[in-house]
């Protein structure tokens, strides 16, 4: 029999999909205001590996991704995709979104995203919210699944994942 264990504290990630004419900066600051500090970020850069948003978000989309410094424990990420989803819901224009927030947290081995849609590779997580490993990391490189988004499984944003990993790591061996 296996024995119950506290899972160690995880690195809050957040990608952001938004339209290149919406002000990210203000929606950067929502999200520093609820989360802390950014640690570390990536982009942003041009969104070209879907036309899944382009009806309600227009074709002309931004993506940045970036992890927040304070450390936190898994079991609140449900709570954080909540308030990520208020914060899109404040910037509504006509009832589509500007912008489109994807948290969910870099541990040791994987990097998992919250999410409000169920499939067959993805499991409850409380409070209407669904979580999925959408990278898990192996022998030094981060690795990806049939169902991991194209953008998850370029080299820049991979190279920008295994950097924060490494912050990851740094802190979680601090004696606290």
């Amino acid at each position: 029999m296996g024995a119950t264990q506290t899972p160690l504290k995880v690195k809050l990630f957040i990608a952001v999909l938004y339209d290149a004419e919406a002000r990210f900066d203000g929606f950067l600051d929502q999200l520093t205001a609820q989360f802390g500090p950014i640690d570390q970020c990536y982009g942003p850069i041009p969104f070209s590996y879907s036309n899944y948003y382009a009806e309600e978000m227009g074709t002309n989309l931004l993506k940045w991704y970036g992890t927040f410094k304070p450390l936190f424990e898994r079991e609140k990420l449900p709570d954080i995709k909540n308030r990520t989803n208020a914060l899109e819901r404040r910037e509504l224009i006509d009832g589509n979104r500007r912008f489109n927030a994807d948290p969910g947290y870099i541990a040791r081995d994987k990097l998992a995203l919250a999410s409000t849609k169920d499939f067959y590779h993805r499991l409850y997580i409380g409070e209407g919210i669904f979580g999925e490993v959408t990278l898990h990391f192996r022998k030094g490189q981060f690795r990806h699944f049939s169902w991991t988004y194209p953008d998850y499984q370029d080299s820049a944003f991979l190279t920008f994942l295994t950097k924060a990993r490494a912050g990851y790591m740094r802190e979680i061996r601090q004696p606290q």
